[in-house]
């Protein structure tokens, strides 16, 4: 997984210490907003241990905010961002969450599938902390390695099994002189 462009909890819990004043925004698409009465009704870590195509192992960890809508609108100006510390402060006392997790913002509701997407871009607009989600995509891992995805130019699948490495043999010698050999019951140990 490249993880090297996605926001970790430290930054994004760090964003957040920045402005505590400021109202925080979700943006799901373009002129969509998660609406102002939202909840914050969970925070999860997700230890992520997989196997790819090539045999390689991966693992990494995601820290996942759920977003919930009432079905009835119960405010029209949603929480400010000292309100989702207060909740992410009430979690981290009962589940230390991994500063390098990724962030992942779960959101649904009647007309938009609830998906996990990542928080893009965080910006302040007005009296407004807005963190813009970007959608979560699959990806082969052989790229992220250098490899391609598919045939490469020497004909070469990508997702085959990485080759073996053969171990060094070693070989055993014996520093005891001939006749000194140590036996269980011999009382020399």
């Amino acid at each position: 997984m490249n993880t090297t462009t996605l926001m970790t909890w430290e930054s994004f819990k760090t964003k957040l210490q920045e402005n505590p004043e400021l109202t925080l925004q979700f943006q799901y698409a373009a002129d969509k907003w998660v609406d102002a009465s939202y909840h914050i009704t969970e925070i999860k870590q997700a230890p992520i241990v997989s196997v790819d195509c090539g045999g390689v192992m991966n693992s990494w960890t995601e820290i996942i905010v759920q977003l919930w809508e009432p079905s009835e609108e119960e405010s029209e100006r949603a929480m400010q961002v000292k309100k989702a510390l207060s909740i992410v402060e009430l979690v981290e006392k009962s589940l230390p969450l991994n500063p390098i997790g990724i962030v992942k913002i779960e959101f649904g509701n009647s007309g938009f599938d609830t998906r996990q997407m990542y928080p893009g871009e965080i910006n302040i607009v007005d009296e407004n902390l807005v963190v813009n989600l970007i959608p979560d995509a699959t990806q082969c891992k052989a790229i992220n390695r250098g490899g391609s995805c598919g045939t490469n130019d020497e004909g070469k699948e990508c997702c085959t099994p990485a080759p073996t490495v053969e171990k060094p043999k070693i070989q055993l010698i014996n520093f005891a002189a001939e006749g000194e050999v140590c036996t269980p019951g011999s009382g020399c140990c």
